[in-house]
Parts: structure tokens; C-alpha cells; sequence
């Protein structure tokens, strides 16, 4: 059975880090990406990386203090999160597919159940 957990989420104030991870259990997938949900808003992309990790794909909105890198040996992907904003609060949710590395949650076939990710001002 695939599952994705996601882990490391928390309370951190603006100008701070952290860092998230994922485990895959049961396939190897060719994408890993992460997308975020902010209450009374629709889910959106985040960050996504090939399985060579070759690729990586970054919205605009934390491109360049987001990091996105897989551990295919154990089948992990992380997001390290630096320079994080009040905006950046959001329940984050690990995704995964076969497929190429997309920006568009439609194109993810599994996801994990999300972290809580608070930035206080």
C-alpha cells in the first residue's frame, strides 16, 4: 500500500526555518513535489523535483528561500524552508506520480495527509 507522511511542520516566527519531510512507502516515484493550502483558499504549488532530482520547479512566491531535494535510497523528499513569511502558513501536503514534474495538483495520483505549517509576525 502507498503511503506518503509528512513531517516537521510547526510554530516558527517571520524570518525563521524549517524544514519538512516525506517518506514514500510501498513505490519509487518519478516526481515528488509539495503543495499548500491556507484555510479559505485552494490548494496551491509549491515546490516539485524529478526523480534524478535533476529538475526542480518553484512558484514564484518562494523561489529563493525554498529547497526542494530527494533521498531516493530512502525514498524521501524534503523541503528545507528559510526566510519564512506570515503568508507562507498553510497546511503543506507531500504529492507524488509516475509522471513528469507538474505544477498541477490534478497530475498527482497520491498525497499525503499534511503538516501544519504556522508563521507568526
Amino acid at each position: 500500500q502507498v503511503q506518503l507522511v509528512e513531517s516537521g511542520g510547526g510554530l516558527v516566527q517571520a524570518g525563521g526555518s524549517l524544514r519538512l519531510s516525506c517518506a514514500a512507502s510501498g513505490r519509487t516515484f518519478s516526481s515528488m513535489g509539495w503543495f499548500r493550502q491556507a484555510p479559505g483558499k485552494e490548494r496551491e504549488f509549491v515546490a516539485v523535483i524529478s526523480w534524478s532530482g535533476l529538475r526542480t520547479f518553484y512558484a514564484d512566491s518562494v523561489k529563493g528561500r525554498f529547497t526542494i531535494s530527494r533521498d531516493n535510497a530512502k525514498n524521501t523528499v524534503n523541503l528545507q524552508m528559510n526566510s519564512l513569511k506570515p503568508e507562507d502558513t498553510a497546511n503543506y501536503y507531500c504529492a507524488a506520480n509516475y509522471g513528469t514534474a507538474s505544477r498541477f495538483h490534478k497530475d498527482y495520483d497520491y498525497w499525503g495527509q499534511g503538516t501544519q505549517v504556522t508563521v507568526s509576525s
